[in-house]
């Protein structure tokens, strides 16, 4: 950490040791520099990738602060912020460099620095902007922001401006989990009015896809779950049809649903046999995302003639292709004009409730915990 007369003291969630839960620690953070905003940080999503980490799907270096669903209010600036004001509403998404040729082609999701920028632990170079009490360095710079904090520092190119009007408490998960089902429907799988789509998981990222397949306009969606209630709200956000998987064979019923097999579909669940049954139930020509993040080194087997001889396509997703400054805006939009009412997946609980909301989420009894930090 650079020596600044800028620290101030927050509160943390802290993740110190693989598969341990987090404690609620005091520390220090550095003022805003070059393109930085300093955030104080409202509330904050919990998604599936905050736990992977906290058990070390990915090698993100311990201790860390994590939290990659931010939203608040830009408190300070660094000098060379150009666009965003102090007292200006953000949610926070993901990092990227804005200038390889991914980024350049509007791919920030497929930045060439991505894994660095999003799960190295730090800036780019090794230095973090938060401290414990005794100075000792706490890995940072989470998804460019590190939020299961009361303050976060993010890059202005990943804190992206939102109406004042909207409810900033709510909207974090557009950052993550939520931009990554609506994005993977609406930027990269383009799913067409009329057309069939199907969800193989039906938890915050699967029925955001579903309520985004509605948007697109098609006209028989499927939600695909083994929890009855979750099952349940697919049909109120907009599902035509839903499938419990531990009742019947999920390929046979999806393709007598669609008339021979769906459209379109995402897998959500990171389960490889999840995968392998989404392969199966795709129509002639048809495209499956995969957004569900396993361990690294996960293997998947399909019939690879499932492929051939149907014309059909597997598809990799990250944060649903997004160009978030455009499409974080366009959900919210959509969120108030009650076409994307994703208010309904969601909890909220303290920050010093995050082990219990951490449980809620991998029980299923919570789709979508937010994290309420700061008024």
């Amino acid at each position: 950490m650079t020596a600044t007369a800028e620290l101030r003291d927050i509160t943390v969630a802290v993740v110190r040791e693989k598969e341990q839960p987090f404690t609620i620690e005091k520390a220090r953070i550095r003022g805003p520099q070059d393109d930085e905003v300093l955030v104080r940080v409202v509330a904050t999503g919990l998604c599936h990738t905050d736990l992977i980490v906290r058990d070390q799907y990915y090698p993100v270096p311990l201790p860390a602060v994590l939290g990659h669903e931010g939203a608040g209010i830009v408190e300070a600036l660094g000098p060379g912020v150009k666009d965003l004001k102090v007292g200006d509403h953000v949610v926070l998404t993901y990092g990227a460099c804005g200038h390889c040729n991914p980024c350049s082609g509007g791919h920030g999701a497929y930045c060439k620095d991505f894994f660095g920028l999003n799960f190295g632990g730090g800036a780019r170079d090794g230095s973090t902007a938060i401290q414990d009490p005794d100075g000792k360095p706490l890995h940072d710079h989470f998804f460019a922001q590190s939020s299961f904090a009361t303050y976060a520092l993010s890059r202005e190119n990943n804190a992206i401006k939102v109406p004042d009007d909207a409810p900033i408490e709510l909207l974090g998960p557009l950052g993550c989990g939520i931009q990554t089902g609506a994005g993977a429907v609406i930027n990269s799988l383009k799913v067409t009015a009329g057309s069939s789509f199907a969800s193989f998981g039906a938890g915050a990222v699967g029925l955001s896809a579903v309520m985004a397949a509605r948007v697109a306009g098609a006209t028989t969606i499927i939600a695909i779950d083994v929890v009855p209630s979750r099952l349940e709200l697919a049909k109120e956000l907009g599902a035509t049809h839903v499938i419990n998987s531990r009742e019947v064979d999920v390929v046979d019923a999806v393709r007598e649903i669609t008339g021979g097999g769906a459209n379109f579909a995402l897998e959500s669940t990171g389960r490889p046999d999840v995968l392998a049954q989404g392969i199966e139930a795709l129509g002639g020509l048809g495209v499956i995302g995969v957004v569900g993040a396993p361990k690294l080194g996960t293997k998947a087997e399909f019939d690879v003639n499932n492929l051939l001889l149907g014309g059909r396509s597997i598809r990799g997703i990250v944060e649903g292709d997004s160009v978030p400054k455009v499409f974080i805006p366009q959900l919210v939009q959509l969120y108030q004009q009650g076409r994307f009412p994703f208010d309904k997946l969601v909890k909220f609980y303290p920050l010093d409730q995050i082990n219990q909301a951490a449980e809620d989420s991998t029980r299923g009894v919570t789709l979508k915990p937010i994290l309420t930090i700061g008024g």
